[in-house]
């Protein structure tokens, strides 16, 4: 095991939740609405982001905040925010930064749910999307920029077809037009492949899959890698670099530095769509994430040998597994 794999699973076990002396070893579910506090101008403050704290578990938790930093981690960004699904992350994470007349740019191999939600959802709220072959030249996927393009969005590894996304490639396209690249991970999780490594800015997950690991609990997460400069883009970006009316003013680039993107997430998006995942499914995903190190070696191990029995089948057509020398996406995944 390399030093780095041997950090994360450090990581999932250790992240996240430190407890102080004689404080419960276990991260414990903060199964509570609000909190209390002795003085209204601490609650006003709160409301004002004048202060960090809880006050209400639409906006924030503690046991939801606990996991997201361990995510964070794993992924190696600066901050993290659950949601109540995948479909939900990947949602906020397009709608943080685009509002109606704005468009974006996907590869067209990802998962079927969120295909049509950027293809048919998103395009009612007058926020349209262009799907480009991943793995068509940079030349031909940059035709489908537009002076309203926000942003760049991938899946690692494409729900189902298994195609692995040229991440480095998509980061130089994304950032040669000045938007952030979005990635989901949620197939190879950051055990695997940990995308801020290979230039994108944005990851998002549906936890529901690996990270929870026993099809108890649907939850997503959104990680952001704090690199993508928000102001150098200030035109593209007013959501984030002008003042918003409904925190008097404030400008979250500005106030919040590396924070912005998922400050803005969690005080504006979530606050009035309310997609939070219950601090109970949070406390059941922080079990998964404890032994997420050892079931992805088992998975990988697992799928390698039967893609490589199935290989050797006289019965079988064909076998799609990067694992493979044969798979078009065998160098890549290396």
């Amino acid at each position: 095991m390399s030093k780095q794999q041997n950090k994360l699973s450090t990581i999932c076990v250790q992240g996240g939740w430190q407890p102080k002396n004689g404080e419960p070893r276990v991260l414990p579910i903060y199964q509570s609405t609000t909190f209390k506090y002795d003085k209204t101008e601490d609650m006003a403050d709160l409301f004002d982001l004048k202060a960090s704290g809880y006050f209400y578990t639409r906006l924030q938790n503690p046991t939801n905040d606990v996991v997201a930093s361990k995510i964070a981690a794993l992924e190696g960004g600066v901050a993290a925010m659950l949601t109540s699904s995948g479909q939900a992350a990947n949602f906020f994470s397009i709608f943080n930064i685009c509002e109606a007349g704005d468009h974006f740019v996907s590869a067209a191999s990802i998962y079927g749910g969120t295909y049509n939600l950027f293809a048919v959802t998103m395009k009612k709220l007058g926020i349209e999307c262009t799907f480009v072959d991943a793995d068509a030249s940079e030349a031909e996927i940059e035709k489908a920029f537009r002076p309203n393009t926000k942003a760049l969005f991938g899946e690692t590894i494409a729900n189902p077809v298994c195609s692995v996304l040229d991440i480095e490639k998509f980061a130089r396209i994304a950032h040669k037009h000045g938007v952030p690249l979005m990635v989901d991970n949620t197939v190879p999780t950051p055990l695997n492949c940990r995308p801020f490594e290979f230039g994108a800015d944005i990851v998002t997950h549906s936890t529901t899959k690996y990270m929870d690991g026993h099809a108890g609990t649907v939850g997503g997460c959104i990680v952001d890698s704090g690199n993508f400069d928000w102001m150098a883009h200030k035109d593209k970006f007013p959501g984030l670099t002008t003042p918003d009316p409904s925190y008097h003013g404030l400008t979250y680039s500005e106030s919040f530095g590396k924070m912005a993107f998922i400050t803005k997430a969690t005080v504006q998006l979530m606050r009035d769509l309310g997609s939070i995942q219950a601090p109970q499914n949070a406390f059941l995903l922080n079990m998964g994430l404890e032994t997420l190190h050892l079931r992805m070696q088992r998975h990988c191990e697992n799928a390698q040998k039967v893609a490589e029995f199935l290989e050797k089948n006289e019965q079988v057509a064909w076998v799609n597994y990067r694992g493979l020398k044969s798979s078009p996406y065998h160098a890549l995944s290396q």
